[in-house]
């Protein structure tokens, strides 16, 4: 035997299924959904309000960047923001075409007159009418739908597809959140990496000096300013470590993880900035349709536009349907029993005369309509010549950055022979700094190279509606 949470559900499908038919017979559905797919839709909108299951999130993670986009897709609470917000447009909607469907109401009410009886003349003579207590049962069904209804629920179609875009722009902005934070660890690491090796080797010529000092054969003033260059490393690497440090946090915070959980970034960099990355993303042809910006106000404009047939509705007729049945139960003898069982109704209320403004309201959204077609028109062409600046600044960024990484090359190879030619004494305290403060600066340079070139070409992404 079926439990009394299944015949519920039972008959809410029942219901569902005729209510669906109905919609589609009005044009509010498309034929091709069938009455499943939207009991499927509500049963997991209807989900999303019995709150969501804890996910535990391992103590170690070791990601590719692939693989850290796709964790912070389905672990990301601003994302699942989004996709709730998706949930509840679909709710909206059938609320909305729910006001249009059959409702049916049942009531029971009691009155007790205590004991008045009711007195009438009649040719002369008084007659008393007792007035018994009397218990009714109400059922009540009842339909109504004008044009507004309808094109109301088709608006609701489009507030759906443009939550869907919505979500879409961010779970891209997202994906290129992560990647620039992926990026950034990675280049830090890089750097500090140079930093290390670069004062091991200082490290051992402050050493050496020092023991040249101490036996006569190099001056003190020398060795202080080797020192400096020391602790000139050693707090540049101590800043980078802060900053390595910083960026985890915030790619925790995207990925949606405790802070104590462990990462491992598996990609390499090099692999990440590869010319055959950046030039098959030149190498892509660019469709505005598949722009998100684009797209979302091609959908705003077709709001414009229904709001047109909105506002022309209001000329158009409300037509109501209703059934009522009565059962009554009298309690006593006596009363006169003057309601009917059955009662039909049909009303038809038709608008005549608004001085005027229903007409202006039709004018006003027919002027917001070209205003919508207009800045689609424009961004049309903005967006062209966008993609051919991000291009620009794509391929820009990938020049420096080849010729950034190719002067720290060129830099460290300067500072491990000058750190040489100082060791041997056939070079002067001076271009040993020179030289490690080239490094320092070429370092620095690097870095920053590098991230521009990860933002030009997560914008470009971003742009093209690349996952």
């Amino acid at each position: 035997m079926k439990t009394k949470n299944e015949e519920m559900s039972s008959t809410r499908v029942t219901l569902l299924r005729c209510s669906v038919l109905v919609m589609m017979l009005v044009g509010l559905l498309p034929v091709r959904m069938s009455a499943d797919d939207i009991i499927m839709r509500n049963d997991h909108v209807m989900a999303a309000t019995r709150g969501e299951q804890t996910v535990s999130v391992p103590q170690q993670l070791n990601l590719s960047l692939q693989e850290a986009q796709r964790f912070a897709v389905e672990q990301n609470r601003s994302l699942r923001n989004a996709s709730l917000s998706v949930q509840e447009a679909y709710a909206q909607r059938w609320q909305t075409i729910a006001a249009m469907l059959p409702s049916v109401d049942a009531g029971y009410s009691y009155s007790n007159y205590c004991g008045y009886s009711m007195s009438m003349n009649m040719m002369g003579q008084s007659i008393d009418i007792n007035m018994p207590n009397v218990g009714a049962w109400n059922v009540t069904a009842a339909v109504g739908i004008n044009g507004q209804g309808v094109v109301g629920a088709l608006l609701q179609n489009l507030a759906i597809d443009m939550k869907k875009i919505s979500l879409e722009q961010s779970e891209t902005e997202l994906r290129g959140n992560v990647m620039t934070s992926y990026v950034t660890i990675l280049a830090l690491r890089s750097i500090s990496q140079l930093l290390d090796s670069s004062l091991v080797n200082i490290e051992g010529l402050a050493r050496m000096t020092q023991a040249a000092v101490n036996v006569g054969a190099a001056e003190q003033t020398t060795a202080d300013q080797i020192k400096v260059r020391v602790n000139t490393l050693k707090n540049n690497i101590n800043a980078q470590n802060r900053n390595i440090e910083l960026a985890m946090s915030s790619l925790k915070v995207l990925l949606d993880v405790p802070v104590e959980t462990q990462i491992t970034l598996t990609d390499d960099i090099d692999h990440l900035l590869s010319p055959e990355a950046v030039l098959t993303l030149l190498s892509e042809n660019f469709n505005v349709e598949q722009n998100l910006n684009y797209r979302m106000l091609q959908k705003n404009t077709e709001l414009a536009k229904r709001n047109i047939h909105m506002a022309g509705w209001a000329y158009g007729p409300t037509v109501s349907l209703a059934y009522n049945y009565t059962k009554q139960n009298y309690y006593g003898d006596g009363g006169m029993r003057m309601t009917p069982p059955n009662l039909v109704q049909v009303n038809v209320s038709i608008p005549l005369w608004s001085s005027g403004k229903r007409a202006a309201g039709v004018v006003e959204k027919k002027i917001a309509y070209e205003e919508a077609k207009n800045s689609l028109s424009e961004m049309g062409d903005q967006l062209g010549i966008q993609y051919q600046q991000l291009r620009y600044n794509l391929s820009n960024a990938y020049e420096t950055y080849g010729n950034e990484k190719e002067n720290i090359e060129v830099a460290q190879r300067v500072f491990t022979s000058a750190t040489e030619k100082f060791r041997w004494g056939t070079s002067s305290n001076l271009e040993l700094t020179n030289a490690s403060n080239d490094l320092i600066s070429a370092q620095s340079t690097y870095v920053q190279a590098m991230l521009t070139l990860v933002n030009a070409e997560v914008e470009l992404q971003k742009f093209l509606n690349n996952k």
